[in-house]
């Protein structure tokens, strides 16, 4: 049975018995020049105590001129490729193609490795087939030398640790405390990953100008990988990265990109109502069992949430209808029609054919696998898209219902919220808002006809929440124009400006009081002055009363005592 791991807490994994190497690992290392550092690169490699006959290594040369060479100390399985295109990411998916290992593991041409890091790297792999771990690195400024020292501790310290890195493991408890980014753990100086999850995910993408290791991790998180920081796999990068020395500059270029592609930076995404590649969460409405009107209804209230980072796929046998019909009115397909005319040109609507092609099949299959009759559309949903919303048609939901609905899932780090809207004799109906990366995990690591939401449970958590708390109603409000909305804006903005008035005047109230008390505290100091002075005058005119009191009782005493 294939380990389960419960969001990203890999500390339920075994690994305290010995390791018994079975996997092989593909060491892919794009180089541009710099032959110097490939050099002691491999020599690096090549003292690696994970078995040699288990170990290749691609060097994919980007274009160097002389081209790059092999040196003597090596690992035996080494070869070289050849990649014309410049990047990164176009050599990494060249050594990628030409890798045969269970395990792929980025290597940057400049980075030596301790002689465990491979070893340490691959025992996790060894304990599940779904992760992706990152060894630390050390940033030296050591001069580079001309062989491979014996002891890289001894030449390279004083080095800086990667500090971003141990700063996001150690806010998030190794990243086992519900990590919101996880996938941000995968950078491409010594990262590790199990080489069907890279094909479940797809390679780099070679159009994005850099972010490229981000992009992937996210796609890779999609995919269902645990991320795992393994501080025993070591290595030092010779001279800082070019994030380090320039992080403003290229933040600024990497966020143009990525924002389109990795919905999970919702600071990147502020704007309320542009659209994005990859959309938040994509809602799953059937055409086929009820009305127009209903569908409109649904889809319309989901355009018009307060959670613009939306796409709906409206699913119907949209092949079947004929245009060509010279009776519209008297058409048995009438409001297919009206639902296909209604949003064929709106940009975040798609209109999904059923029961067509592979689509249908994989659909059917993950139908029966979760128990959701609508989820026969999961082949239709981009798998990088975060969340899908399954909603039966003629259920609308409030202004906020899907923003709030989204938190709680997230918050909770849950796998399936699913939300009750009707029970009676005839059954339950309920919407289903799923996580895609706790679904991909739970098909990695479910038994053959077990039900996946129940592995979606044990993996991530499932939760049932009431429909009419979260807003779901069936009675459709108007839709709002331009002009509604606007009214209510200036209505919102003089409301803004009464209380911000109210607020003025209240401060100013209480800057008043306090200005009275300032002066009701000096007043009672003064008065506990006046009264401690008189009483101490009055002590002093006390005391000749209290002497002669004194005199005259010792005078009677005295003349008592003669008379007797």
């Amino acid at each position: 049975m294939t380990a389960r791991v419960r969001g990203n807490d890999y500390r339920v994994l075994a690994r305290d018995e010995p390791l018994e190497p079975r996997l092989t690992v593909s060491v892919v290392v794009p180089a541009y020049g710099g032959q110097d550092k490939l050099d002691l690169v491999l020599a690096a490699l090549a003292r690696q105590t994970y078995p040699a006959e288990l170990i290749e290594v691609i060097v994919v040369d980007n274009g160097s001129e002389p081209p790059l060479r092999l040196p003597a100390e090596r690992p035996e399985l080494t070869r070289i490729v050849r990649c014309e295109r410049p990047g990164r990411a176009a050599a990494r998916n060249a050594g990628l193609g030409a890798a045969t290992g269970e395990v792929i593991h980025w290597l940057d041409s400049d980075v030596l490795l301790t002689p465990g890091a491979v070893e340490a790297h691959m025992r996790w792999h060894h304990a599940a087939p779904y992760l992706v771990v990152t060894g630390y690195l050390r940033f030296t400024e050591a001069p580079v030398p001309a062989q491979l020292p014996s002891d890289l501790e001894a030449a390279f310290e004083p080095a800086e640790p990667h500090a971003w890195l141990v700063d996001l493991v150690e806010r998030t408890d190794g990243l086992t405390d519900n990590p919101q980014r996880p996938f941000s753990l995968h950078v491409g100086g010594a990262t590790s990953v199990n080489a069907a999850l890279i094909k479940a995910a797809g390679p780099m993408d070679d159009d994005l100008v850099l972010g490229q290791d981000t992009e992937l991790g996210y796609r890779l998180w999609q995919a269902g990988a645990v991320f795992v920081p393994e501080p025993a796999a070591r290595g030092y990068h010779l001279g800082p990265t070019m994030r380090m020395r320039d992080k403003a500059p290229i933040d600024r270029v990497s966020h143009a990109f990525v924002a389109d592609r990795i919905p999970a930076y919702r600071w990147l995404r502020g704007h309320p109502g542009r659209q994005w590649k990859v959309p938040y969460v994509t809602a799953v409405v059937s055409a086929t069992t009820t009305g127009y009107d209903e569908v409109r209804a649904t889809v319309d209230a989901l355009l018009a949430g307060t959670v613009p980072d939306v796409s709906v796929l409206l699913v119907g046998p949209w092949d079947t209808l004929d245009h060509d019909r010279r009776a519209p009115l008297k058409d048995p397909s009438l409001d297919l029609v009206l639902i296909e005319g209604h949003y064929r040109h709106e940009g975040r609507v798609h209109l999904v054919t059923s029961g067509s092609g592979s689509a249908s099949a994989s659909a059917s299959a993950s139908a029966s696998a979760s128990g959701s009759a609508s989820a026969f559309a999961f082949a239709s949903v981009d798998p990088a898209v975060p969340y899908t919303l399954h909603l039966p048609a003629g259920w609308i939901p409030g202004h906020d219902t899907l923003a709030r609905l989204l938190d709680l899932a997230r918050d909770e780090g849950l796998g399936l919220l699913n939300v009750l809207l009707d029970e009676s004799s005839g059954g339950v109906v309920a919407a289903r808002l799923e996580r895609a990366s706790a679904f991909a995990r739970a098909r990695i690591v479910a038994a053959a006809g077990e039900n996946l939401d129940d592995v979606v449970d044990e993996v991530a958590g499932v939760l049932w929440a009431d429909g009419a708390t979260y807003g779901f109603t069936t009675e459709a409000e108007p839709p709002q124009g331009r002009r509604s909305a606007y009214k209510e804006k200036l209505a919102a903005q003089a409301e803004a400006a009464r209380l911000a008035k109210e607020a003025e005047r209240l401060r100013a109230q209480v800057a008043k009081w306090r200005e009275e008390a300032g002066t009701w505290r000096k007043s009672a100091v003064e008065l506990r002055r006046e009264v401690g002075s008189l009483r101490r005058r009055i002590a002093a005119a006390n005391r000749p009363q209290q002497d002669l009191r004194s005199l005259v009782s010792t005078t009677v005493k005295r003349a008592f005592r003669r008379t007797r």
